[in-house]
């Protein structure tokens, strides 16, 4: 048999540099946690901005890395944290919720917001506000009840049972307004309502002459993970404004989802709730 008189070493070497590099880029965005780009990638890692390029368009090509269009930086996929089991956090989930918020706010003329279930906890991770004198204050950071919120409820709607109980179990619902639900039965009745009819309301239920309404955002594993919203003053938010922001707030909780891997686990998404454990 004929041998073959190529050394070996140097395939394997050049192979071992570009797995170093691609780890080097992944680790590096991760750590980021947000979005990277080319030029700064290169520069931190002391590489050639070709080099550099072709990198993360082969990560790009399997899936590790995704490109922004709006400012053509890079950040991860949903890829790395399906297979490690990992969550994003608040910070993140805010990143990658503003360009739909963004959107959300220029089709309805409203203010929105995602909301973040995290640690058994609704947080305000990310918000977009309309233009005009007439706003609804929504701080980042901030918390949210989950009984009498439209984030809150749209949560609650599609978490286990378990999660919801001890979520509440400390909490006194207590009546902010004539509208406010203040007992676990007509909080129950609530959830089921929203899950026939896929969106949460909140009626002046926090704040008086304050409405909005929300829907899930889910992840990769088809579990709830956040939660986005249409807010406005009541004079604004009519019976007849509530029912046209619905469809662009689907279309974008939708497209948030899908960003967050949930289209790769539609399954999961939409099996029945009773397989998850209802509230």
């Amino acid at each position: 048999m004929k041998r073959s008189t190529e050394d070996p070493a140097a395939p394997a070497s050049a192979t071992h540099r570009s797995l170093e590099r691609g780890l080097a880029v992944i680790e590096l965005l991760a750590a980021s946690g947000g979005t990277v780009s080319l030029a700064d990638t290169a520069r931190r890692l002391g590489l050639h901005r070709s080099t550099t390029f072709h990198l993360m368009q082969s990560l790009v090509a399997m899936d590790w890395l995704r490109q922004v269009e709006s400012t053509r930086g890079y950040e991860l996929t949903e890829k790395l944290f399906r297979l490690t089991g990992s969550r994003w956090s608040v910070e993140q989930l805010g990143e990658i919720a503003l360009p739909f918020l963004d959107e959300l706010t220029r089709s309805t003329g409203e203010g929105t917001s995602v909301a973040a279930w995290i640690r058994g906890t609704v947080t305000i991770a990310a918000k977009r506000e309309p233009g005009g004198p007439v706003r609804v204050v929504q701080d980042v950071g901030s918390t949210r009840q989950l009984y009498c919120t439209a984030v809150g409820k749209a949560l609650a709607a599609w978490l286990p049972a378990s999660e919801v109980r001890a979520a509440l179990a400390n909490v006194r619902m207590e009546p902010l307004t004539p509208n406010t639900i203040t007992t676990r039965a007509d909080f129950d009745g609530e959830l089921r309502r929203i899950r026939a009819a896929g969106y949460a309301v909140d009626d002046e239920e926090q704040y008086l002459g304050l409405r909005c309404v929300a829907m899930p955002v889910f992840c990769y594993s088809g579990e709830v993970i956040a939660s986005m919203c249409v807010v406005g003053p009541k004079h604004r938010m009519t019976n007849r404004k509530l029912q046209e922001v619905r469809a662009p707030l689907a279309a974008l909780s939708r497209r948030m989802s899908e960003r967050l891997g949930a289209g790769k686990a539609e399954e999961a998404r939409t099996r029945p709730a009773r397989a998850r454990g209802r509230a």
